[in-house]
């Protein structure tokens, strides 16, 4: 049967974490454009919230490190929207760190941010949507360092490769009623990451990229709209490369000085 809009979501209910700026923010107004009631969760509420058309998100303050606040805003955010049918696990992140001085603190907070916060909010979710008759999505944002790990990223890394590995399994146990699955990001220019690309831009980064220029969050959130909708009902535990085609290897940018 063929499919009428992919990409109406008039009725449906959607939660993304981290939701306030960056990728999330513009996800939020991906989905509020595509007529979805939306709530975003983050730690403080912003000046001012994702809007699209007149039609604004949701704010729900919480930690998404805390199991049982965020059981709470879960819960809370079913109550306004009446239902939940998409989670964006949005929220992460993590400064560079030398392993071999970085503290045990930042470590454990690194970990729980990008691994134990995802599966908080997914397991809240998941009880919801196993009870609804549509069931539901869930959306991980993982990250490149995932597969090919940077100095000063040890512990993201591995805590990212842990989200993977959650999004994999989830998605064994959760089906066929709540669909899982995971979008692999690459280099993104935002706001916030803008420092870390150089003094010249990201020029000198964007020539290691095949496809020519670095992701921005709308990439990102139209394959959230993908994952979450109809177009994508059959995939489930999958692992999305939204990076570009990966970077050039070192050896082949050592061979050919144009690229640098």
């Amino acid at each position: 049967m063929a499919i009428a809009n992919p990409a109406d979501f008039t009725g449906k209910s959607v939660l993304i974490t981290g939701g306030t700026k960056g990728i999330g923010r513009v996800t939020a107004e991906t989905f509020l454009a595509a007529g979805a009631r939306v709530t975003v969760c983050a730690r403080s509420e912003p000046e001012t919230l994702p809007e699209t058309d007149g039609r604004r998100a949701e704010f729900l303050p919480v930690d998404v490190r805390d199991a049982d606040a965020v059981k709470e805003m879960v819960e809370a955010a079913r109550a306004a929207m009446g239902g939940l049918d998409v989670l964006i696990n949005n929220a992460g992140g993590s400064p560079d760190a030398d392993a071999a001085t970085v503290s045990t603190r930042f470590v454990d907070k690194i970990v729980a941010l990008n691994l134990l916060a995802p599966f908080y909010v997914a397991q809240a979710a998941n009880a919801i949507m196993q009870q609804q008759e549509t069931g539901g999505a869930i959306v991980n944002i993982g990250s490149v360092s995932a597969h090919d790990p940077q100095p000063g990223t040890a512990a993201y890394s591995a805590a990212k490769a842990g989200l993977l590995m959650l999004t994999k399994a989830l998605a064994l146990e959760w089906a066929p009623k709540v669909r899982v699955n995971h979008i692999t990001t690459g280099l993104i220019r935002t706001e916030a990451a803008a420092s870390v690309y150089g003094e010249d831009g990201g020029a000198a980064v964007t020539a290691t990229l095949p496809i020519g220029r670095m992701a921005v969050p709308s990439d990102i959130a139209g394959a959230c709209l993908f994952l979450a909708g109809p177009l994508a009902s059959y995939v489930n535990g999958a692992d999305i490369a939204v990076h570009g085609g990966g970077e050039y290897p070192a050896r082949y940018i050592a061979t050919h000085p144009e690229i640098g």
